[in-house]
């Protein structure tokens, strides 16, 4: 019996090859309302440039740390380090207030790939719960904003987890074992979607789920011993290999 459909967010639901900015300058952009923030509220920033860069800096070192803890990385914590080093008291600093600040949202030309509504409609209209699971150092509260913008936020119910949300990353089992709980699925009730062979599908097949691969431009898929259950190169291929292993999840 098919319960739930769970995804990777990025490069999976969201294409990001069509993004017309770079990482660099979408960054300094949402972190230039921090600044104006923390002036308006604290002080002013002395060397903005020096605040933009610490905060890549700490961010950096959060993911490396991951690397090998898997541990997940938090964007407001380097937010916090960052504030500090450049002289605003710490006692100042209220992490929440900071990410709100940030405003979040979606990078400039990323959008859904052309058939993900359809398919996410489809699935909610046979009875199948939809969960996310991404990889994200920025809590999924403001990830949300992205889905809002695109039109996908409506198809999820409360299974939708950032990395930092729950504290590992893809692919420690924990942060799988939480959204199969929050959608009442077993393993085998579920099948997760996803773009990165390690992550996602390695992930997904330690705690006893199916694992499809989408097959984008620069995927990561080189690894000989991880073979995912299925490819697809987009979601309407994922329809009839549901067909074929859930009988009857058409209601």
């Amino acid at each position: 019996m098919l319960k739930a459909v769970l995804f990777d967010m990025d490069d999976t639901l969201l294409d990001w090859s069509t993004r017309s900015i770079d990482w660099i300058a979408y960054e300094r952009r949402q972190l230039e309302n921090v600044r104006a923030y923390i002036a308006q509220t604290v002080q002013p920033i002395a060397h903005p440039n020096e605040f933009y860069d610490l905060v890549r800096y700490y961010s950096r070192q959060g993911w490396e740390r991951a690397e090998h803890s898997l541990e997940a990385p938090s964007y407001a914590e380097a937010l916090h380090k960052a504030l500090v080093e450049v002289g605003v008291p710490e006692a100042c600093i209220d992490r929440e207030a900071c990410m709100r600040a940030l405003n979040w949202s979606l990078m400039d030309g990323v959008r859904p790939f052309a058939e993900v509504p359809e398919v996410l409609s489809l699935l909610r209209q046979h009875g199948i719960q939809i969960g996310l699971v991404t990889n994200a150092s920025i809590p999924m509260r403001f990830r949300d904003q992205e889905l809002r913008a695109c039109g996908l936020l409506e198809y999820f119910g409360d299974c939708r987890f950032a990395a930092v949300d729950v504290g590992y990353l893809k692919p420690h089992p924990k942060i799988f074992e939480t959204a199969l709980e929050c959608v009442g699925a077993r393993p085998e009730e579920a099948v997760f979607v996803g773009d990165n062979i390690e992550a996602d599908i390695m992930g997904a097949q330690g705690v006893g789920m199916r694992a499809v691969l989408r097959l984008v431009p620069n995927g990561k898929r080189s690894e000989r011993h991880i073979l995912p259950d299925a490819t697809i190169r987009d979601l309407y291929e994922l329809l009839p290999l549901l067909d074929m292993w859930h009988d009857g999840w058409r209601r």
